[in-house]
């Protein structure tokens, strides 16, 4: 079967990152299987990607992913391959129109990341997005609150499948145990892009309220690292908080931290609070759909933008050592339930089914 997955682009991202971790797991079930890029800046997951054998297109380098010329340059691939399967708004979009251009056997796929997004508020958009979900033959949402949301927008169908996100589990359970200890240095870490849907605000101004040998590494980049950098200085915390960039060592990051933070305003299924629950750290998340259903129940969640609240739970986990112990348990067991060799199998399933 020949399979190509189309995103903007592999600038730091969970959709990203899932799809670095799932392609050369398809090849390695037999399929042809290549990666579109609306920009295809050279990152360090695009070298990943070409490293594990993985062909990459790219339409464009550094240009903009919206740029409708993209809806032409991508109608060709329509006849080359057996599912077309796209991530993020541009590609959504382009696809589902190109597909309407040319005739074409192949069957149109999409993985939706986000329980919601702002287009669904305003009108012109609403018609826009609802058309185009009826082009795909299969949508893939990555939680049940993604599902549900999006079957509130559009109705129910049989087309909408939840598949759980996953990681390789085994990546992260090999670090080893940092237990912490009130009077050492405190490592807290949140990874994530620095975007207006992350909220690493309210982890900044949490540490302001913190003892000094608690230390905050923020992991990623994006539109948002001026902002960030800007209230870091604002509340003197320059020599307290890292801004890391993009980071490929993310389970060596976690191994060497104590606490694993995410904040954010809203989540479709958070891969770094999986990843964090992986690793024998305790997580604490938003308590905002998409991270409440990975975390609620096994790590702590608190009210998002709430930074007193979050200070207190990190001084909870950091003071109380039997507390962090059942929280870090609790974690490890709800990540058994995120395992990328068995969402793998179930596109996979979703594939075989279409071509049938």
């Amino acid at each position: 079967m020949k399979i190509l997955h189309i995103i903007t682009s592999l600038h730091t991202g969970g959709a990203e990152k899932l799809l670095v971790d799932l392609l050369p797991r398809f090849r390695d079930m037999g399929h042809d299987v290549e990666l579109l890029l609306f920009d295809g800046t050279e990152t360090p997951f695009y070298k990943e990607l070409l490293n594990a054998g993985i062909k990459i297109h790219r339409l464009s380098i550094g240009k903009s992913v919206y740029n409708p010329i993209n809806i032409f340059r991508i109608r060709k691939y329509f006849s080359q391959f057996d599912i077309i399967h796209t991530h993020n708004t541009a590609c959504q979009y382009f696809s589902s129109i190109a597909s309407r251009l040319k005739r074409h056997k192949c069957k149109l796929v999409t993985t939706e990341h986000n329980t919601t997004n702002r287009r669904r508020n305003i009108p012109f958009f609403r018609n826009i997005d609802k058309w185009m979900y009826r082009q795909y033959e299969r949508i893939i949402c990555i939680a049940n609150s993604t599902a549900s949301n999006l079957e509130n927008f559009i109705g129910s169908s049989s087309d909408i499948q939840v598949i759980n996100n996953g990681i390789e589990l085994a990546k992260f359970r090999s670090a080893s145990n940092n237990k912490v200890y009130p009077d050492d240095e405190i490592i807290i870490s949140m990874i994530a892009g620095f975007r207006p849907q992350k909220n690493q605000d309210t982890l900044i101004r949490a540490m302001s309220l913190l003892p000094d040998n608690y230390r905050l590494w923020l992991v990623g980049d994006g539109e948002r690292r001026g902002l960030l950098e800007a209230l870091t200085a604002q509340l003197g915390l320059n020599n307290r908080v890292e801004f890391l960039g993009v980071r490929t060592d993310i389970p060596a990051i976690m191994e060497k931290s104590h606490i694993i933070v995410l904040s954010s305003h809203w989540e479709g299924l958070s891969l770094s609070s999986v990843e964090g629950c992986a690793s024998g750290r305790p997580v604490i998340a938003s308590d905002v759909q998409g991270l409440r259903e990975v975390v609620g129940g096994a790590g702590i969640l608190f009210p998002d933008g709430d930074h007193k609240r979050l200070a207190h739970e990190i001084i909870h986990l950091a003071t109380d050592s039997d507390y962090y112990d059942s929280i870090v348990k609790l974690c490890q067991n709800r990540a058994n339930d995120y395992d990328i060799n068995i969402m793998a199998q179930r596109y996979n399933e979703v594939y075989l089914s279409l071509i049938k």
